[in-house]
């Protein structure tokens, strides 16, 4: 399983390296040509009375990775008792840990989504996660969430994943503090960018989260396997050394029954 999930692993995070500086891009760009607008107007950053709360819990599908999706659970439960105590609170489980936990507990949210949204990691796409950050986007838009939460693990590396709670919506104003002096020529309007911008940083930011998990859980597998193949080798070493000293024991004992049956016959 170690060897699997590190050859599994080279590939998340291969995909995860690879995506960050078009990610990284497209943040400068919409703090670039929003520095001179006013997009708190936008639906996607309106501030209100928070009743209702989607939290995004992502975890993995399976076990046997330690205290990765342990993690998670842990954060958002938090989060439902201490943060936003007294509030109307839904978990989206991308990810079957998360996903029957909280189904437990009837918190699940399933108005508007897939009815097994984990199976989003069966293939993981920037389409199928667009169409998920899109349900909440509207439901957002429409009013019937006040706020959403991103709980995952961040890829460090492989022996080291670390625990991210996002605010997804509404967006936190950009940086409007900018050193670039390029002078943008923009077709169409700059308004019309940034409203076609807006939508397209939180599906990324959506999937980053996703293939962050993704590449956390394998480097978490991998590392928990590591760490039981050397208990097991251990365990292995101290059993065999029982074992021998029990025979050892075994074989004194017969040969004293026997030198003491001897001395019994010449007596």
């Amino acid at each position: 399983m170690k060897m699997v999930s590190a050859a599994k692993l080279r590939r998340a995070q291969d995909a995860v390296v690879q995506m960050r500086p078009y990610a990284e891009k497209l943040q400068e760009i919409l703090s670039n040509v929003s520095a001179t607008l006013d997009i708190s107007e936008n639906a996607f950053s309106a501030q209100r009375e928070v009743k209702n709360v989607l939290i995004i819990a992502i975890t993995s599908n399976r076990g046997l990775c330690g205290a990765f999706n342990n993690n998670v659970i842990k954060n958002t439960t938090r989060l439902i008792q201490d943060d936003f105590k007294g509030k109307n609170v839904r978990v989206l489980g991308l990810g079957k840990k998360s996903f029957d936990h909280f189904k437990k507990s009837d918190q699940l949210a399933l108005d508007g989504f897939p009815e097994k949204p984990f199976e989003i990691f069966d293939q993981l796409t920037f389409t199928n996660a667009s169409a998920l950050a899109q349900v909440a986007m509207d439901q957002f838009s429409q009013g019937k969430i006040d706020k959403v939460i991103l709980v995952y693990n961040s890829f460090k590396n492989a022996a080291s994943q670390v625990i991210k709670v996002e605010q997804f919506l509404p967006m936190i104003p950009q940086n409007q503090t900018s050193t670039s002096s390029v002078d943008y020529l923009f077709e169409p309007s700059k308004e019309e960018i940034v409203s076609g911008l807006i939508p397209k940083t939180l599906k990324l930011q959506l999937f980053k989260a996703l293939l962050d998990s993704f590449a956390s859980e394998h480097g978490a597998r991998m590392t928990a396997m590591h760490k039981a193949t050397d208990n097991a080798s251990e365990l292995l070493k101290a059993l065999k050394l029982s074992y021998n000293k029990a025979r050892q024991a075994a074989i004194t004992n017969e040969i004293l029954e026997i030198v003491g049956g001897a001395e019994a016959l010449k007596a």
